[in-house]
């Protein structure tokens, strides 16, 4: 059975930091195209940052500059350090494994900018 599962948010103040962690337990950790999207109360969810099998990246617009996605593949664990956080960045941030037969969802962990 596969299960991503996100660590790291929590309550932070502006301008402070957080890294994210999405631990996968799915054979082939290293041809998956894997991201982090998130959902902010009565949004849409959005795409945020992804990392390809071959390591090339992309971010939302709105965090470029602030977030860095990586992943170890030894470890089968990705991850998003943020920087710089704004209280519009409070969401559920989702951790996703995709490739072309599977599509995977972490339950999300709540990350909250706030003074």
């Amino acid at each position: 059975q596969v299960q991503l599962v996100e660590s790291g948010g929590g309550l932070v103040q502006p301008g402070g930091s957080l890294r994210l962690s999405c631990a996968a337990s799915v054979s082939r950790f290293s041809g998956y195209a894997m991201g982090w999207y998130r959902q902010a109360p009565g949004k849409e969810r959005e795409l945020v940052a992804r990392i390809f099998s071959t390591g090339s990246t992309n971010y939302a617009d709105s965090v470029k500059g602030r977030f860095t996605i990586s992943r170890d593949n030894a470890k089968n664990t990705m991850y998003l350090q943020m920087n710089s956080l704004k209280p519009e960045d409070t969401a559920v941030y989702y951790c996703n494994a995709w490739s072309w037969t599977s599509d995977y969802w972490g339950r999300g962990t709540q990350v909250t900018v706030s003074s």
